[in-house]
């Protein structure tokens, strides 16, 4: 990756569905040959995929809870975070060192609707030894933009 893949990367995380005629404007190169980079780092999977950020509000999904969830043997972590992905309500899991737990970060409507997920999804999965919730109050960032460093030695390899 060179300078310019830098650049387009940051410009489609600004805006995904930028025309590619603009962000060959604001790299100064033809369209052609930034669709030939974009189609490149997408083989590489660099670029992994696009997604739209809908307004939760608009969904009544604007409740938010991070669940840190302990499992009876440390070997059936990888199992139980895939079943936990699996649940719609779910957006994100993760394996945290030090407490060897998952992160669960869950966006529903209600607290009633998060108490019933817990306890008929969460909690029913046989390897859970206990849950610990924490409910958002406010948020005031949320993003799944990655700083893109132009001197990192990932980037200078590729």
């Amino acid at each position: 990756m060179d300078a310019i893949d830098l650049k387009i990367l940051k410009i489609l995380q600004n805006k995904a569905r930028i025309p590619n005629v603009e962000v060959a404007r604001q790299v100064g190169m033809a369209p052609s040959a930034v669709l030939e980079r974009i189609k490149k780092l997408e083989l590489q999977g660099v670029i992994q995929g696009y997604e739209v950020r809908l307004n939760p509000e608009r969904f009544n999904r604007s409740l938010i809870a991070f669940v840190t969830v302990r499992v009876r043997e440390i070997l059936s972590i990888r199992k139980t975070g895939r079943e936990i992905s699996e649940i719609e309500a779910v957006q994100e899991v993760h394996f945290l060192a030090g407490s060897d737990a998952l992160m669960v970060k869950i966006r529903v409507s209600t607290p009633q609707e998060l108490e019933t997920l817990l306890i008929t999804k969460i909690a029913a999965i046989q390897e859970v030894l206990s849950t610990e919730t924490q409910i958002a109050l406010s948020t005031f960032k949320e993003s799944a933009k990655i700083p893109l460093n132009p001197r990192s030695k990932k980037n200078k390899e590729n």
